[in-house]
């Protein structure tokens, strides 16, 4: 195994196929083979896909075209408006670059599709979501599919169907979720990059645990379709977990813009956002919190990352003053709860129809079936008056991003917990949701309420050397602040160097 493209970023192995000093096949073969010695290790890859589609640039499956694209004439776009078509040559920005997909909600013709649950054992994607023929024609060869909770439901990484995924820090941790397979992959150097998805949180808590950058783009940037199109009334986004900045960056010029027909466009972009990343960030206004809401206890390592990350901010000539949006109030909180219960229904009658049959006893975990119970007594009045309170709560929050440019959290309150601990049993299907207090704490569902976008950037670490991430809440349409921001910090304070001594077994 080669250990320098082992933790090589996305960009620097593409620039290696695009030089001729490595060609798109011993990428392949390298990615492989850390996947074979490796993944016993972290059981964050449940499937091998060929890799086929990357740097020759074929399609599986329908290829389809996108509608027009962010960005009006900034940058070179294809006369079609295909993301991905900005970078020399052929419009590839990452040439054969080994990637991984998350098995939830993007679907790839012909692979297997179970979404974590024993429930959909033996489905197969019949189509290719439209960020699937992105990511190809962004010449990233998809090489497997990675882990997830059942359904996406649950701030973990261990369902019962393909068994726990572990923190590459410490292989006794959690790596959180849902993105935790994902999340691992990158952080124990098997890929560079990775997809993920987050409804709630999803690519920022495993990226926090795992050392990782992780963005929640714009609701609206990257698409959904063609099987979806307004995911919970927009709650949901996809994009990847990236070890560098630049990677994140170059990705999102590359699948960033609408599809034709869906129904959210995000506002474009100013400029490529691989640009932002060489652009000074300016005087930032920055409100930044470790106090929670609801009273949890912050870990005291938590609050002296958060210290440093503030005296950094000073330090790099950013204005930073306590401060928070406003809270959700007591009916937020039960728009919240109607629309996460009107989500699990969702879930179950999708799949009972799509299935054709509803899931048999054995099926589900246990805290999926109470899930799915409380979405059974969930009325479509209830979840439209919770979407509805829950966007007057989303223009009280941009009223909030008049006055400043970010909001600083910790992204998460507590170190990784060892792995079990967020898991139902049969005779108590809500100790998951109990124990995720004890990390869940500063309001990461406000990305996905008001569709702003948001990082998690690995700023510091514990005192057992584990990663601490930092939260930054954006306005709408605001990740090129979001880039800027996070090259600069990235320079400031490196964290690639940063690696788990993970051993080959």
């Amino acid at each position: 195994m080669d250990e320098q493209l082992r933790w090589m970023d996305a960009t620097g192995q593409a620039d290696l196929v695009r030089s001729g000093q490595v060609s798109a096949a011993e990428l392949l073969a390298e990615a492989r083979d850390r996947i074979r010695e490796l993944n016993p290790a972290v059981n964050a890859v449940i499937a091998e896909l060929d890799g086929s589609s990357g740097e020759n640039g074929s399609e599986n499956g329908s290829s389809g075209e996108s509608g027009s694209s962010e960005g009006g004439s900034q940058g070179a776009r294809s006369p079609a408006g295909v993301p991905g078509k900005e970078t020399e040559p052929g419009g590839r920005p990452f040439p054969g670059v080994p990637f991984l997909v998350k098995d939830l909600a993007l679907e790839i013709a012909g692979t297997p599709f179970s979404e974590g649950s024993r429930w959909l054992t033996g489905n197969v994607s019949r189509h290719d979501q439209e960020l699937a023929r992105r990511f190809r024609r962004a010449g990233l060869a998809m090489i497997g599919k990675t882990n997830t909770c059942e359904f996406g439901l649950s701030p973990h990484c261990e369902p019962l169907l393909h068994g726990a995924t572990r923190n590459p820090w410490d292989l006794s941790l959690s790596t959180s979720g849902s993105s935790g397979g994902s999340a691992a992959a990158v952080a124990a150097g098997i890929v560079p990059m990775a997809h993920g998805n987050d409804l709630g949180g999803s690519l920022r808590y495993p990226a926090a645990w795992c050392g990782l950058f992780g963005l929640k783009p714009t609701r609206g940037r990257v698409p959904l379709g063609p099987e979806y199109g307004d995911v919970v009334g927009g709650l949901a986004a996809e994009f990847a977990l990236t070890r560098t900045v630049r990677d994140a960056a170059a990705l999102l010029d590359a699948v960033a813009g609408p599809a034709s027909g869906d129904p959210y466009w995000a506002p474009p972009r100013l400029r490529p956002y691989v640009a932002e990343t060489g652009t000074p960030p300016g005087r930032l206004r920055i409100a930044a919190t470790a106090t929670p809401n609801s009273g949890q206890t912050v870990h005291p390592d938590y609050l002296q990352a958060f210290d440093a990350a503030v005296e950094l901010l000073g330090s790099l000539g950013h204005d930073v003053e306590e401060g928070r949006p406003e809270p959700l109030d007591r009916a937020g909180h039960r728009a919240i709860r109607a629309v996460y219960a009107a989500a699990a229904a969702w879930i179950e009658g999708y799949w009972t129809r799509r299935l054709g049959r509803g899931p048999e006893p054995g099926e589900l975990e246990p805290y999926t079936e109470v899930l799915f119970g409380r979405g059974r007594k969930i009325s479509a009045g209830d979840y439209l008056q919770g979407i509805e309170e829950l966007q007057r709560f989303s223009r009280r929050v941009a009223g909030f991003f008049q006055t400043y440019d970010l909001w600083l959290t910790p992204t998460v309150g507590w170190p990784p917990l060892p792995l079990g601990t967020l898991t139902a049993t049969p005779e108590d299907p809500l100790r998951g949701e109990r124990e995720a207090g004890r990390f869940l704490m500063f309001d990461g569902e406000y990305a996905n309420i008001t569709g702003n976008p948001v990082m998690s950037v690995p700023l510091g670490t514990d005192s057992a050397g584990l990663p601490v991430g930092m939260s930054f809440l954006a306005g709408f349409g605001a990740e090129g602040t979001l880039f800027r921001l996070a090259a600069q910090l990235e320079q400031a304070r490196p964290w690639a160097g940063r690696r788990p001594a993970l051993a080959v077994t």
